[in-house]
């Protein structure tokens, strides 16, 4: 009988205070931006002729709450990473509310795995055509690559796992990729 290797982690902004501010301060602007988008449409209603200059800033208001209606919550975000077997699922999560897949890795495909902090990283980095993709928030953490192709394309992926998580990882990958020069 085998054990299934299972892990979830969700990765969360440690210096969050700035964000919690910026994202209270945008419900504000929100609202009062609606406010005067109502307030403009209602002297537009309310006079007989066109006022060119109402309707721009209507407009103008009214952009502007709902452009901060869809994507206030991405102030508040979260990155997800999923351990089943050696598959690796990445999702980001937005406020706690909305939930966006990035994608499936099978950690015996890659190329390379190993420390951002390492020589063996700049060297991939420094590749041609590599395209990146930053699935972390805390700059600060321990980060790790995994280097990888898919239709003929160069990637990488940085993360912020756990060292349970590394240690997973670890176990599925093949000999001789985990890089730590």
């Amino acid at each position: 009988m085998s054990m299934d290797h299972f892990l979830e982690e969700v990765v969360v902004k440690q210096k969050n205070t700035l964000n919690r501010i910026v994202y209270a301060l945008s419900w504000v602007i929100m609202i009062l931006s609606a406010l005067l988008a109502m307030m403009s449409l209602s002297s537009i209603m309310g006079q007989g002729g066109f006022n060119p200059v109402a309707l721009v800033t209507t407009l103008v208001f009214a952009g502007i709450a709902v452009y901060i209606f869809f994507f206030h919550d991405k102030l508040l975000t979260e990155y997800e990473y999923t351990f089943t077997n050696g598959a690796l699922d990445f999702a980001e999560v937005y406020n706690n509310k909305k939930r966006k897949s990035l994608g499936s890795l099978n950690v015996k495909t890659v190329d390379a795995f190993g420390r951002v902090n390492s020589g063996s990283f700049q060297r991939y980095l420094n590749m041609p055509g590599i395209k990146r993709m930053n699935w972390f928030l805390n700059r600060e953490a321990e980060l790790y690559y995994f280097f990888f192709s898919k239709d003929n394309n160069k990637k990488m992926i940085i993360l912020e796992p756990s060292e349970e998580m590394v240690d997973l990882i670890k176990q599925y990958i093949p000999r001789g990729v985990y890089q730590e020069n």
